[in-house]
């Protein structure tokens, strides 16, 4: 008896498909892109546009100036506030745009930005005590004393060479304190990114 030889199937002469193939991107097209958008974050977060954040508004025949005075960086204890009576009325401090962000700095630059206190109370709004955070800061007042439905202006200077500050992003403040039972303790602040040079 013969022994019958296995045959293999016949193998099919159809074509194969192929996946395509996938175009890599190139590495230095990939970190070009990363690098992009490290700039772009690094842009938008230390240069802010100045310009987007408005002083307030006010009229000159507005504008208190009675007693102006300078902060400086004087903290710790200071006289009492001089509260008037809870059944009498009252003074309110409002201070729009209480926050401005100079943006980036030279190592040495002075600048400066002008703020708005507004008395939106019934009764004159007294500055017992005003103070900066820093030495490198000081403000200037229009007015100790603002009476009812006026403002006092306030001048913020920023020294950015008072100390050696270069390379670091700055938070500096004014400390406002006040006969406004509710805000007794007013505060502006400012930030600066200080260049190296």
């Amino acid at each position: 008896m013969g022994s019958k030889a296995k045959r293999k199937p016949p193998v099919s002469k159809a074509p194969v498909s192929k996946a395509p193939k996938k175009k890599s991107v190139p590495f230095y097209w990939l970190m070009t892109g990363v690098l992009l958008a490290a700039i772009g974050g690094y842009y938008l977060l230390f240069n802010t546009d100045q310009t987007a954040q408005a002083e307030p508004s006010y009229a000159e025949e507005d504008v208190a100036r009675v007693r102006p005075f300078q902060a400086i960086h004087e903290m710790g204890p200071g006289p009492g506030i001089p509260f008037l009576p809870a059944d009498q009325p009252q003074p309110k401090i409002v201070v729009p745009g209480d926050y401005y962000n100079f943006g980036k700095v030279g190592a040495r630059d002075v600048v400066k930005r002008k703020f708005v206190i507004r008395n939106e109370g019934d009764a004159p709004l007294t500055i017992s005590r005003a103070y900066t955070t820093c030495g490198c800061t000081k403000a200037d007042f229009t007015a100790r004393i603002i009476p009812p439905g006026k403002v006092a202006l306030v001048t913020l200077v920023f020294d950015a060479g008072f100390h050696d500050a270069r390379g670091q992003t700055v938070d500096r403040g004014i400390i406002i304190e006040n006969n406004d039972r509710r805000n007794s303790k007013a505060e502006i602040w400012t930030r600066a990114a200080v260049a190296w040079r």
